[in-house]
């Protein structure tokens, strides 16, 4: 069973920094890909940003220069900094890994339980 494990959510004021971590834990064969994805409401889910197993990173336009995604691979963790944080950022942000349990099985998304940013003065 594959956890993803969110914290680091909160109220801010406009032009603040939050720093978001996820935990992936569980039976895991390989990590391919681990990111971020938002929710405002009334919204679809968007893209954040991503950060592949070779290093590669894809960011939203509108959080390009304010937010940075990290790793430290060891503890299957990923981090999200984001400064200068605008009232538009508000959303629930969730935890993506693109990831095979087991040798032989099919790689898939799983998705982490939400963590909510609220940014306003």
């Amino acid at each position: 069973q594959v956890q993803l494990v969110e914290s680091g959510g909160g109220l801010v004021q406009p032009g603040g920094s939050l720093r978001l971590s996820c935990a992936a834990s569980g039976r895991i064969f390989s990590i391919y890909s681990m990111g971020w994805y938002r929710q405002a409401p009334g919204k679809q889910r968007e893209l954040v940003a991503t950060l592949t197993s070779g290093g590669s990173t894809n960011y939203a336009d509108s959080v390009k220069g304010r937010f940075t995604i990290s790793r430290d691979s060891a503890k299957k963790t990923v981090y999200l900094q984001m400064n200068s944080l605008k009232p538009e950022d508000t959303a629930v942000y969730y935890c993506n890994a693109d990831l095979q349990v087991r040798v032989l099985s099919t790689r898939r998304d799983y998705w982490g339980q939400g963590t909510q940013v609220t940014v306003s003065s």
